[in-house]
């Protein structure tokens, strides 16, 4: 068993900031360190700021996102399209969509993907929800914008098949060559998704 040289409290701190994404033990210990050396100008200001998320953030009952408020700003701005949805796997994901700003939409956060091997089934998901936001009507349009993986796919269809006797459009995000892309870097998945996808010049 390797000798600590912090104290508990220190070693704690290490501890969660290793279960962080991307953060492993020597990551967390650095970053532990950078934090108690700007005690004053970071250490203290994102412990306060932790501490008003803890009691602030909830997560909206309509979409799923995370906010201050409930219905979240999303949801309850006038000038978003109320007949389009985009349906999501995380908030990460729905963030990265709100900074390319391409869309004016509603969002449906799923909270993850149909995975049988990890025990996640449509029950775990937010998929029952989803529906009821379509049954209630004024939907014309759901856009998949999950991941394009198999699980995934798997997701995308169930949710498909759930849709199919509402009046709507689905449709899914294309896939294929990233803008700046250069083929030689793509991976085969990536190359014959965008040939199969393929549209007018």
């Amino acid at each position: 068993m390797p000798s600590t040289v912090a104290g508990p409290e220190i070693e704690r701190l290490i501890q969660l900031l290793a279960r962080l994404p991307g953060l492993g033990p020597r990551s967390a210990r650095r970053a532990a360190l950078h934090l108690i050396r700007k005690r004053e100008t970071l250490l203290m200001p994102l412990a306060e700021a932790m501490r008003v998320a803890e009691e602030k953030i909830v997560t909206c009952s309509v979409c799923g996102n995370i906010d201050t408020r409930d219905p979240c700003s999303i949801c309850a701005d006038p000038g978003r399209d109320p007949s389009t949805i985009v349906v999501v796997e995380s908030v990460g994901d729905l963030w990265a969509l709100e900074r390319a700003g391409a869309i004016r939409a509603r969002y449906h956060v799923l909270g993850g993907v149909l995975s049988p091997l990890d025990g996640v089934g449509p029950s775990d998901l937010a998929i029952a929800l989803l529906v009821a936001r379509v049954a209630a009507g004024g939907v014309s349009e759901v856009i998949l914008a999950v991941n394009a993986t198999v699980d995934g796919q798997t997701t995308a269809h169930y949710v498909t098949d759930c849709l199919t006797e509402y009046p709507l459009k689905v449709t899914r995000l294309a896939h294929g060559v990233p803008v700046g892309g250069e083929l030689d870097y793509l991976d085969d998945g990536t190359i014959a998704a965008a040939m199969r996808q393929r549209t007018a010049f």
